[in-house]
């Protein structure tokens, strides 16, 4: 008997979360059920700090103080944004509509 070890995802495309340790939140808009990146983006992770591959990462448009940028970041890493607020990364437009009560919509035309 084979067990399967893949995670359900608990975060969704298009809600905003933020990090658990750094200060940055974004809105989600891929999710890989496991680590699919560079093994040289992993093991530029501080060990100490560096999270299984056995879960569900997010690719999120991000923003902190200073900047927006794409992030790729393991769920263990992030938690819901209780701020509610508009993220102002500028590919979000791009893909969504909103915020609409703290989560974008896929637009229409990007929708399967």
């Amino acid at each position: 008997m084979s067990t399967n070890t893949t995670q359900t995802a608990r975060f969704f495309i298009g809600q905003i979360v933020r990090h658990r340790f750094f200060p940055f939140r974004g809105v989600i808009f891929d999710v890989d059920p496991e680590f699919d990146n560079t093994e040289e983006w992993y093991q530029s992770i501080p060990a100490e700090v560096r999270p299984r591959k056995d879960q569900p990462f997010y690719h999120l448009f991000a923003e902190n103080a200073e900047s927006e940028y794409v992030a790729y970041v393991s769920e263990q890493n992030l938690v819901p944004d209780s701020e509610g607020g508009a993220v102002r990364h500028p590919q979000i437009a791009e893909l969504f509509d909103g915020p609409f009560e703290g989560v974008y919509r896929l637009k229409e035309t990007r929708r399967n």
